[in-house]
């Protein structure tokens, strides 16, 4: 018998980054829980890793953390299930992996090398107010300037799969 699993929703971006940028991360994480699935995300104490978990939390959701070291502490407050790699930054093809939907937010080169990984594993890739198109042309990335534009693509998304 099969049962049906919640949808993991990987978030991606930078540690360090604007209010603007961490005040939409909070809010996504939070309309990712309102809609019952699942955050994952880098797990750090920084940035869109903190923000999006924060946000997630404050609506009772669970939050994975996929976390480069090799110690729970490196965890942010709000990570539910702490998955300690010892990878470095080779952990980013776990996020991606992992996750049923990739949304990035604006980061750095990790970011841009999870998106990478997402599309060359085909999982669909959406955009928060970062776009990178330029740097992947020819590639199906998916833009929005906000998270509840954010949630209806990721919507579509599931339904397709």
């Amino acid at each position: 018998m099969q049962t049906s699993r919640k949808p993991i929703i990987g978030v991606m971006g930078g540690g360090t980054v604007g209010q603007e940028v961490e005040k939409s991360a909070f809010e996504f994480g939070a309309l990712v829980a309102e809609n019952g699935w699942i955050l994952l995300n880098g797990g750090r104490d920084a940035g869109v890793m903190r923000a999006s978990a924060m946000g997630a939390k404050s609506k009772g959701g669970l939050v994975i953390g996929i976390l480069p070291g090799f110690q729970k502490t490196q965890a942010n407050p709000f990570i539910d299930i702490p998955i300690i790699t010892g990878m470095g930054d080779a952990r980013n093809v776990i996020n991606v992996l992992s996750s049923d939907v990739v949304v990035a937010c604006p980061g750095g080169a990790g970011t841009m090398s999870e998106i990478a990984f997402a599309l060359k594993n085909k999982k669909p890739v959406i955009l928060l107010n970062f776009d990178v198109r330029p740097f992947f042309i020819g590639y199906d990335l998916l833009f929005v300037s906000t998270p509840v534009q954010c949630i209806d693509v990721i919507k579509s998304c599931i339904l397709k799969n």
